[in-house]
């Protein structure tokens, strides 16, 4: 499955998951039922990824842990906070590089309307 149709499902199922449970939540409950669900849907899941940052040609262990992969494809960030800033878009584009993915997804539970805070970005890959 392409990461765009990827997305599509994981937005439709974050969506349902938001109007069932609404905005309050820790952001861990909303990672294991989106996991969950997305398992459901006959997707590969890795929760809590270890994604290693080199520098120097050294490996710098566990520099940051991916919430969620989708079938090696898609990148997963997560929040339940009032509302994103810019700063969470330039962390998760990071993330999706340190990866090596085509496609990050940063949602936010927190938000009123989950529409309003849910951002695909996309990494162009040249810069791995």
């Amino acid at each position: 499955m392409h990461e765009n149709e990827i997305s599509g499902v994981v937005l439709d199922l974050s969506i349902k998951i938001h109007q069932s449970l609404g905005p309050g939540l820790l952001e861990s409950v909303y990672q294991r039922i989106l996991a969950y669900e997305l398992r459901k849907a006959s997707f590969q899941i890795e929760t809590e990824v270890p994604v290693p940052v080199v520098w120097d040609g050294k490996v710098i262990d566990e520099s940051f842990r991916a919430d969620i992969i989708v079938n090696g494809k898609v990148l997963i960030e997560l929040k339940s906070i009032e509302k994103t800033l810019p700063v969470h878009r330039k962390q998760t584009i990071t993330y999706i590089k340190l990866a090596k993915l085509k496609l990050g997804l940063l949602i936010n539970f927190g938000a009123p309307q989950l529409k309003e805070d849910f951002h695909r970005l996309v990494n162009n890959l040249e810069d791995c």
